[in-house]
């Protein structure tokens, strides 16, 4: 495989990587809004009609995970994830090549982390499917458990997968699969 063709695939799998990560975190926008008004409805129900909603922690609780994970590959694609990073700003001013070699082995365990949380939670997911284990009270709120470890299970794959384009590519910033609403503006 040539230099030009490993690129322009590479290329369009950051593409298609960074679609999925933009619509996770859109959807765990949503399930944001949706926590929201969840949280609004449990409020008013104990305080005016002296009658909460039963389940109102486990929903919570089960959206926390989701919204994570659900975000997490966006977050990670654009370079968001909160970290220190004032050592390596310093060393990319003076020693840019350190700067870049030390940026991508960061790249790289990140990913071997990714990859074996996937590899942990994947028996767990089968298992849960089987079994159809839940969470909650019986006879007040259960939910299953296998829709959590799928969404871990997508997103440290699709984690895994962003920061293996970014070392191959050579991208930090994940230039290519940027879309415009992270572009900055520079018009004077």
């Amino acid at each position: 495989m040539t230099n030009g063709t490993f690129k322009t695939l590479a290329t369009g799998l950051s593409r298609l990587a960074s679609g999925i990560a933009i619509s996770a975190n859109a959807v765990g926008t949503i399930v944001v809004l949706l926590l929201v008004l969840v949280v609004n409805f449990d409020v008013i129900a104990r305080g005016v009609f002296n009658k909460p909603f039963l389940g109102a922690v486990e929903v919570v609780q089960f959206s926390m995970v989701l919204i994570v994970f659900l975000q997490l590959p966006d977050v990670i694609r654009v370079n968001r994830l909160t970290r220190s990073d004032g050592f390596l700003t310093v060393l990319g001013s003076r020693y840019p090549r350190t700067h870049n070699i030390l940026r991508q082995a960061i790249n790289a365990v990140s990913a071997v982390f990714m990859t074996l949380i996937a590899f942990a939670i994947w028996p767990e997911f089968t298992e849960m499917l089987e079994t159809r284990d839940y969470f909650g009270i019986p006879g007040v709120f259960t939910a299953p458990w296998w829709p959590i470890k799928l969404v871990i299970f997508l997103s440290a794959v699709l984690c895994a997968l962003v920061l293996v384009l970014k070392i191959a590519l050579r991208e930090d910033n994940f230039e290519l699969v940027r879309m415009p609403e992270h572009e900055e503006e520079d018009r004077s």
